[in-house]
């Protein structure tokens, strides 16, 4: 009985994994020893196997990562996981040259020497590409988001993988690289929250009503229309200047991108009460002596 079992092992393994072995073995062999070169069936299916499970291994890690996302960003990675995918395949193809015995030191050299050209070229593109990353990833930026970056104000309608678009308050479209906002000082007006606290600053002359000015500054932040009710705007006076009592109007509003609109609206209402209220609003006055020089 023991025998037999022997005799069945031995035949599985020389004529069954034999067959097997032989034919995967098939294929193109150029060559004796060292520098022998040999592309079977065998290792173009392990490549076959090696690029599936990658693909795979791929898909999942960007479910992974992008299972929380929305569906337009999820989107903007689709060019990011190709290029990764390309990086793969094309690891894999060497190493199954190098496998065969194809000396592939010369390729990996000049590949190096390519991508360290590329990249000093690129740079500034994968710059922009990893800020583009961060920005999706870490939700730093939004649509809808009012920013100042280099002293332009916009309003962000579009985050792309390498560029953000904002519209500026003059209707003219700002396009940032994304490298900006994850290396130089960006000023986001609606990051924590749409509210945004704003002021206007008027001078009145010495000897003015204090306690008029303050009140018809708090009637008008009252009775503009897109100044929030709460808070609640309040006046603070300033300093005594050169030339003028200088007051300001603090108020809130949740329309900052129209900022500059409603403090002209607010300050065409200042000058009409001023003068219904006999306020002057004063001007840089100086006096002039003129000394003759003696005869």
């Amino acid at each position: 009985m023991q025998e037999g079992a022997e005799e069945l092992k031995e035949i599985i393994k020389e004529d069954v994994w034999g067959s097997i072995k032989d034919f995967l073995d098939i294929g193109f062999h150029i060559g004796e020893g060292e520098k022998s070169i040999h592309l079977t069936i065998g290792l173009l299916l392990l490549l076959t196997v090696a690029l599936v499970a990658t693909k795979f291994i791929l898909k999942w890690i960007r479910h992974i990562i992008t299972r929380k996302m929305q569906q337009e960003d999820k989107q903007k990675f689709t060019s990011v996981f190709k290029f990764l995918n390309y990086v793969v395949y094309l690891i894999a193809v060497l190493v199954t040259l190098s496998a065969a015995g194809v000396d592939i030191t010369l390729v990996i050299t000049a590949s190096a020497a390519l991508f360290v050209g590329l990249g000093l070229a690129l740079q500034e593109l994968f710059k922009d590409i990893l800020g583009g990353i961060f920005i999706i990833i870490d939700k730093s930026l939004q649509v809808g988001d009012v920013v100042e970056v280099d002293g332009k104000v916009g309003k962000v309608f579009e985050i792309k993988l390498r560029t953000t678009r904002a519209i500026t308050r003059d209707d003219k479209v700002l396009i940032l690289p994304n490298h900006k906002f994850i290396s130089d000082i960006v000023y986001n007006y609606t990051q924590n929250h749409r509210t945004t606290r704003e002021k206007v600053t008027v001078g009145v002359a010495y000897g003015s009503d204090v306690d008029l000015v303050t009140k018809i500054l708090e009637e008008v932040a009252a009775t503009q229309k897109q100044v929030l009710k709460n808070p609640k705007p309040f006046v603070l006076f300033e300093d005594f200047g050169d030339s003028a009592l200088v007051f300001s109007v603090y108020f809130f509003t949740n329309d900052t991108f129209r900022d500059p609109r409603i403090k002209s609206e607010m300050r065409y209402k200042i000058n009409t009460k001023f003068k219904e209220n006999n306020v002057s609003i004063p001007f840089p006055q100086r006096d002039i002596h003129i000394i003759q020089p003696k005869q």
